[in-house]
């Protein structure tokens, strides 16, 4: 099933090249290949795999890929733990205040990430030695130029200034000599596009192996880099929007194209891009997914270790848990509605929802949320509870749990495992899915002044929500725990200024906690505003927000940290902000 991250690497050194990457040191060699083999196309898989494997193997969980640690800047979640000193560099980062350049979460993910880029860097130089003319080789070296797409990506949304590791065979110097200000920032994004349109030439429709990139992931890749692409930044002494290109958006609209998605849709229950089963995982929501195993002849599988500080405290099977990335109350209110189902966009803040309340609410609250009241990950066995039973900070942070990384208990050593007295499972984790590209499409018409045509999109996101009032994992919540639903669809005519308003609200509901918030606030120049009010309304009631303050042009983007700075020989410009 997960056929390209089960594979044995095979590790090239000593008769292939000169020297070997920090990382290749790491690694026990399984074999060698000839210089003559290793540009052959049945051997090219050995070569690879391991640029895959980095997916897994190089970030874990206080370096998340997924970047839910980074997200918890945004109003959608707490950092959570134990207490503020527990992960403190985050604690800092939430409030956006007292952060210094060496605070170790930056120099771990940096790290983590330019890691996995040389991993690839050293593939793609190994595939240009091969025949260019091989569909094999091609197809390959797409995948992998993909990849890199996808490090740069990550990279730029947390620093903006990065250096590029985009040149073949680069040499110590080279590398020595990299600047992250060799491209303005409108350049920067430009040269992940770059890298993903020659992917999306040569990718198939589909693939045989999932994991693999097929054309509409690179499709879907393309257009979430151009709608980022599209809020220019580009004054060097600002983080602000200073314009939106509707040439990029139009972009966008050619790569969510729907005839680029015929394989994919929506599922009938947002719950099910979230389990771990194998009649769930690679669904038709799925475009492209990083993939995770078990019983693979690993000790603990391949496993995602990534969620593992995500886990709560549950009674009786594993009282100790980490419990971060714990949901706001202001994300819960969110989710109210109005009369006519309805978000209520301005005005849903400073209310408290509880279980049990009159006040309607989106199903998709509790597919996002564990709340008090309701059973953790759907299992009546497990009622969560406002104690500190359920909560390791003893309510600091709330009681609310982010259910979207987590297993049922019940699948323990099925897919899910204790691994060294913490969990790991075997679920995969969707970087692109298909809610996402009807939203990205529709917040292009949006902007685009083509409203009713961002409204239809948006109704198709609301429609599947609707339709989980009666057929979803949470449709009995009504008569077992009193909640009360409604979600309708968006009528009549909206403004430009209005419909905006509704896309955003609508990524937020469709994608919360999947660390797609904070992100979304600052491509939007909207992160100074929402998030000082959400410090100004959260803190009458949650003490350890009271003093936090986010500083325009400085805490939309990480520092670049203290020691790549200082390796850099001058090579490297801090972001500004006076860090």
């Amino acid at each position: 099933m997960k056929t390209i991250y089960q594979t044995i690497c095979v590790l090239i050194c000593g008769m292939v090249f000169t020297a070997c990457s920090s990382f290749l040191e790491e690694q026990v060699p399984q074999g060698t290949l000839t210089q003559d083999e290793v540009k052959d196309p049945k051997y090219i898989d050995n070569v690879i795999i391991s640029a895959y494997a980095g997916l897994v193997t190089i970030e874990d969980m206080n370096a998340s890929f997924s970047l839910w640690n980074y997200d918890t800047r945004s109003d959608d979640a707490y950092v959570g733990g134990a207490s503020f000193s527990d992960g403190e560099p985050f604690h800092r980062l939430e409030l956006a205040t007292g952060v210094k350049t060496d605070e170790w979460p930056f120099s771990s993910i940096w790290g983590k990430m330019y890691k996995y880029l040389s991993r690839i860097s050293l593939t793609i130089d190994i595939l240009a030695t091969a025949d260019q003319n091989n569909a094999v080789i091609l197809q390959r070296t797409a995948e992998m130029k993909f990849l890199r797409a996808y490090g740069h990506f990550q990279l730029k949304r947390l620093f903006k200034k990065i250096p590029f590791v985009n040149k073949l065979n680069m040499e110590e110097e080279d590398y020595n000599n990299l600047s992250n200000t060799e491209y303005t920032n409108d350049e920067g994004w430009q040269q992940i596009i770059n890298d993903l349109e020659e992917a999306y030439a040569v990718l198939p429709v589909n693939q045989a192996d999932k994991g693999r990139p097929t054309k509409a992931a690179a499709a879907a890749f393309l257009a979430k880099v151009y709608l980022y692409k599209a809020y220019h930044q580009d004054d060097v002494n600002s983080h602000q929007v200073t314009s939106i290109s509707d040439t990029d958006l139009n972009k966008v609209i050619e790569y969510t194209n729907p005839s680029l998605y015929a394989n994919y849709g929506l599922e009938n229950d947002i719950h099910n891009n979230f389990r771990p089963e194998e009649q769930y995982e690679n669904g038709r929501e799925a475009i492209w997914a990083v993939q995770y195993s078990r019983n693979d002849g690993t000790v603990y599988g391949n496993l995602n270790f990534s969620n593992r500080l995500i886990v709560p405290c549950i009674p009786k099977v594993h009282d100790s848990g980490n419990d971060f990335y714990k949901p706001s109350h202001n994300l819960v209110d969110a989710y109210r509605t109005n009369s006519d189902g309805l978000p209520l966009l301005d005005d849903f803040a400073n209310v408290d929802y509880a279980v049990g309340s009159n006040q309607t609410v989106d199903p998709r609250l509790f597919v996002t949320v564990g709340m008090p009241g309701t059973p953790y990950m759907f299992n009546t066995n497990f009622m969560m509870e406002e104690s500190n039973t359920w909560s390791r900070g003893g309510g600091t942070y709330g009681y609310f749990v982010s259910l979207k990384q987590n297993v049922d208990p019940e699948l323990t050593d099925m897919y899910l495992f204790n691994c060294d007295n913490q969990w790991a499972s075997s679920m995969n984790r969707i970087v692109f899915r298909y809610a996402d590209v009807l939203l990205m499409r529709a917040e292009a018409y949006a902007q685009l002044g083509q409203t009713t045509e961002a409204i239809k999109l948006i109704n198709q996101v609301r429609e599947r929500a609707a339709g989980m009032m009666n057929g979803s994992i949470v449709s009995n919540y009504p008569n077992k725990y009193g909640v009360h639903y409604a979600i309708g669809k968006y009528n009549g005519t909206y403004s430009k200024d209005e419909t905006m308003k509704i896309v955003k609200m609508e990524r937020r509901l469709e994608l919360a906690m999947e660390s797609e918030r904070f992100f979304d606030l600052v491509r939007w120049g909207d992160a100074a505003k929402v998030i000082n009010k959400f410090y100004t309304d959260e803190s009458r009631t949650m003490n350890f927000l009271k003093g936090a303050s986010f500083t325009a042009d400085k805490n939309e983007y990480l520092p670049i940290p203290h020691e790549q700075m200082a390796a850099s020989n001058g090579n490297y410009e801090q972001n500004i902000g006076q860090w």
